[in-house]
């Protein structure tokens, strides 16, 4: 059996997704992959396209590892979001031949299940404490035993995880595209607000569910080991992103002063950018993107390694990635033992009639089938209809216009 065709298909329903389908020689035996990258979807969809495709041409698609380390170290230039999405992509659909082929679900492949059901959660969010807590109660009503609470900051625009595009649309067009939408954040009304959303939520809803809080890197050191230290009443399941990846040695900075988890890698490329925060415990939950990090390979080591240091995994699920990265989130969730939880989003009917097979919710969990392989796949067709509209992630300014981080 051998690679005959590597095709790239980008396409937009309800926003953009780029996905690689690898066919073989075995008549009717395809994978397909996920390689989005919001924002930068063109730029993955070259690389594919242009430079790894003839390098894939006339391969066995058995020989994943071999596969993946010609890609990853066979070029000087390695790793970095752009390669390592585009060998993501290629990766999963390798793995999608594989279970295809062999007639059996991904997670039997990697060693069968160690649970059923992957727990998840939801995102709640407001522009007020009483709008966050009524979202918090409908996704309690919804079966989720997990929820992470958001809250606009006062006096800033288009705040993270609230929703705040629409608000901060306020960027010029060039050429009949939109450029980035511009937010506005300060991390002193941040540090102050966030602890009292939590202790409102406590107060009103109780200790049952379990609650947490997505930094997204904005703050430093010294304001991360504040923030997480001033949550500790509350208990949240942890602490989500605090610190940019840059600065993994402030991360002990945190621990020294809180007991407060951290979840950590939304960021992470590879293996080797996770091994300090688990090898000397500065984190709980290990959370890298699975389309971001260089697939199921990648991912099935990095939890090895988390293993025996008592880290467990989160990894990323947000919108931004087709169905095909959702279904490998837990097909490893429910295969591997130190799972954590799974963040997990509804997509619109839209998403499924060009990517059918996500994983299922229900009873505060995610479902994948018994389908050989991934259990996911594309309409070509139906993609066809939704073609590529230019997109970018916010650009964040201080309120003194000077360019902070998203």
């Amino acid at each position: 059996m051998r690679i005959t065709d590597v095709r790239t298909i980008v396409t937009c329903p309800s926003r953009n997704y780029v996905l690689v389908k690898i066919v073989t020689s075995e008549d009717g035996l395809y994978g397909v992959g996920d390689a989005t990258l919001n924002g930068r979807e063109l730029s993955v969809a070259t690389a594919v396209e242009e430079h790894l495709k003839p390098l894939l041409l006339g391969r066995d698609p058995d020989q994943i590892e071999d596969v993946w380390q010609m890609i990853f170290r066979g070029t000087y230039w390695r790793g970095g979001p752009v390669l390592m999405t585009a060998l993501a992509g290629i990766d999963l659909a390798l793995w999608d031949i594989k279970g295809k082929r062999a007639g059996l679900p991904l997670y039997s492949l990697l060693g069968g299940k160690t649970r059923e059901g992957a727990l998840c959660y939801t995102h709640a969010s407001g522009k007020d404490m009483s709008e966050v807590e009524d979202n918090v109660r409908k996704a309690i009503a919804k079966g989720f035993r997990v929820v992470r609470a958001q809250i606009a900051v006062p006096g800033c625009i288009g705040t993270y995880g609230v929703g705040g595009a629409r608000e901060a649309s306020n960027a010029k067009w060039s050429d009949g595209g939109p450029l980035p939408p511009e937010e506005i954040w300060e991390p002193s009304p941040y540090l102050r607000i966030i602890p009292r959303l939590f202790e409102h939520l406590r107060t009103q809803i109780g200790d049952e569910t379990e609650l947490f809080h997505d930094v997204h890197e904005r703050l430093s050191p010294i304001q991360a080991a504040r923030l997480a230290k001033e949550l500790e009443p509350y208990h949240i399941l942890f602490l989500e992103d605090p610190l940019r990846p840059e600065h993994k040695e402030s991360f002990r900075l945190i621990r020294q002063h809180s007991t407060t988890p951290i979840g950590m890698g939304e960021l992470f490329h590879s293996k080797y950018e996770c091994l300090p925060l688990i090898t000397e415990q500065l984190i709980d939950y290990i959370r890298c993107d699975i389309g971001h990090i260089g697939g199921i390979t990648e991912a099935r080591k990095i939890a090895a390694i988390a293993e025996p240091y008592q880290v467990l995994t989160a990894w990323h699920g947000p919108g931004d990635i087709a169905p095909m990265t959702h279904a490998a989130n837990v097909h490893l969730d429910i295969s591997i033992p130190n799972f954590g939880v799974q963040e997990m989003v509804f997509f619109p009917d839209v998403v499924h009639e060009v990517m059918p097979g996500c994983p299922a919710y229900h009873d505060g969990a995610l479902w994948v089938t018994d389908a050989p392989g991934l259990g996911t796949d594309v309409d070509e067709n139906a993609a066809a209809k939704y073609p590529y509209q230019r997109g970018y992630l916010p650009v964040v300014r201080r309120t003194d216009g000077s360019v902070y981080d998203w």
